[in-house]
């Protein structure tokens, strides 16, 4: 919890094209305590650098958005060994995925089995143990695909996201994923399932200046 307050979450809406009206923020206290951090969840990269006119930012971490306008129709799990299956994950899996999730410092593991209570989310299980796994977030994202390091170089990660792809489109959102720039295995993945970079996020603790 950002500053130990519960529900100390506010969500804004600007046009990244209309970058300056994020300095209508810095003169209002209302919504803002404009004496503390704000916490920056993956934010247009336009808008964050606006945002360092007054704040300066600590721990940033880049993500490039890349969108599927046409999603694959194909999600067979035709090609898994027999003693692997593809299956719908319940909120008893989250523990393990939030153990792996690298930015469990800012959501909690409640938030996954919220998430996996209402939308959909995919595990690869070997033998019964869960090796690998992507779920949808509150926000419309495709996230978290993490692997087991023992179950890595397996191609486990093709029908994940093709299962995932597909579901998310029939629920009406728009399928999107945030890659870091330097995952090269992430990007060549999506790239082959038809998604396109679209834009650069930032997400980041940013400090007054």
């Amino acid at each position: 919890m950002p500053n130990q307050t519960t529900y100390e979450s506010v969500t804004v809406f600007c046009p990244s094209e209309r970058v300056e009206l994020v300095d209508l923020l810095t003169t209002e206290d209302i919504l803002l305590d404009l004496t503390q951090p704000l916490y920056l969840n993956f934010t247009h990269e336009a808008i964050v650098n606006r945002f360092e006119k007054h704040y300066e930012a600590h721990d940033k971490i880049t993500g490039d958005v890349y969108v599927c306008d046409n999603p694959p129709q194909d999600d067979s799990t035709e090609g898994l060994p027999p003693d692997v299956e593809l299956v719908r994950l319940q909120p008893e899996h989250m523990k393990a995925v939030h153990d792996l999730y690298p930015a469990s410092d800012i959501e909690c593991r409640e938030v996954f089995e919220k998430l996996v209570a209402e939308l959909p989310a995919y595990g690869i299980f070997v033998e019964g143990e869960l090796a690998a796994w992507m779920v949808q977030s509150y926000y419309g994202a495709m996230f978290s695909m993490q692997t087991r390091p023992e179950f890595r170089r397996k191609g486990y990660g093709i029908y994940l996201a093709r299962r995932l792809t597909k579901e998310v489109a029939a629920r009406g959102y728009k399928p999107f994923v945030v890659i870091r720039p330097e995952n090269d295995a992430s990007r060549s993945l999506y790239t082959k399932l038809g998604f396109e970079k679209r834009f650069r996020t930032v997400r980041a603790v940013l400090r007054p200046r």
